[in-house]
């Protein structure tokens, strides 16, 4: 058994904790997890606890029975002949922070802002990369086919510009790749362009920006067959997939469907499994993850 009780810490860091702990009380979280998923969590709270504070009890082999940790600037825990106490301590340790009004936050920013030169950091440099999504009439990029391609960039205006194509000559689409992505063979045959121009079209809309993608092994697998049936030499931009970076960050995610990460991130899907509107998310998605520096 593991009790966690949190004061004062962001809302995102409780919502963390309810995929693994029970909420019985405001504040007060209880679980059974192994002892490396509570390592994680609490390392997770350590690191996203901002001023607040938390303490937390789990089953340990000693006299007691349980041994506890604590952020708490005015508790210490200590070890007494292997029984672990809390001693209330005279001062609290660490000081206190001083400078919390927007005041002395905007003065810092300007002290951090000389003393950098005037230079702006790198994170707050808007994103400059094509967001790439397609759609396929299966997952074999040798057997199976490209059917659209969407991609998104912001141009030199800062606006956001998109390219948007439906390819032609795919074989008959299955019908739970229609359901799924809305394509039907008449739009192909009505709306699509040939692969070799698709694939000249997105190759002018690139140029050489890197390229960034959810699960991009993917979409790169499937684009490399389709220039190499085509006799042209695939794209030799910079690749970036953004699923090892969320992986990586966020480590307490149910899955890592799109779906499942653009809801974690607060970032709306309008028309999921369409290659634009999965490009254009991808785009916010990789936009936040850059503010954070993973990349």
């Amino acid at each position: 058994m593991i009790v966690v009780t949190l004061t004062k810490v962001p809302k995102s860091l409780k919502g963390d904790l309810t995929k693994w702990y029970q909420e019985i009380q405001t504040g007060v979280y209880v679980g059974n997890v192994s002892a490396r998923v509570r390592d994680a969590l609490w390392d997770r709270i350590m690191e996203n606890i901002g001023r607040g504070e938390a303490t937390m009890v789990y089953n340990a082999q000693n006299e007691l029975g349980y041994q506890f940790r604590t952020t708490r600037q005015d508790r210490q825990v200590v070890d007494f002949d292997g029984i672990p106490l809390m001693m209330h301590l005279k001062e609290a340790t660490g000081g206190v922070k001083h400078g919390f009004s927007d005041a002395a936050k905007f003065h810092r920013a300007k002290v951090m802002m000389r003393n950098a030169g005037g230079k702006s950091h790198p994170s707050t440099k808007k994103l400059t990369a094509v967001s790439l999504d397609i759609e396929t009439t299966g997952l074999d990029a040798v057997k199976d086919a490209i059917l659209s391609i969407g991609a998104v960039k912001r141009g030199p205006d800062g606006q956001m510009v998109q390219s948007y194509q439906l390819l032609k000559g795919a074989q008959e689409i299955p019908a739970g790749i229609t359901a799924l992505t809305g394509i039907t063979s008449e739009q192909l045959n009505e709306k699509g362009v040939s692969l070799t121009d698709g694939l000249r079209t997105l190759q002018a809309f690139v140029g050489d920006m890197p390229i960034i993608g959810y699960n991009l092994r993917f979409d790169e697998g499937f684009l490399r067959a389709a220039f190499k049936q085509v006799g042209q030499p695939s794209l030799s931009n910079r690749f970036i997939d953004l699923m090892p970076l969320v992986k990586k960050s966020n480590k307490f995610l149910d899955n890592y469907r799109l779906e499942t990460v653009l809801a974690d991130y607060g970032i709306e899907n309008t028309s999921p499994h369409h290659a634009l509107s999965d490009a254009q998310a991808t785009f916010s998605l990789a936009s936040k993850l850059k503010e954070k520096q993973l990349f």
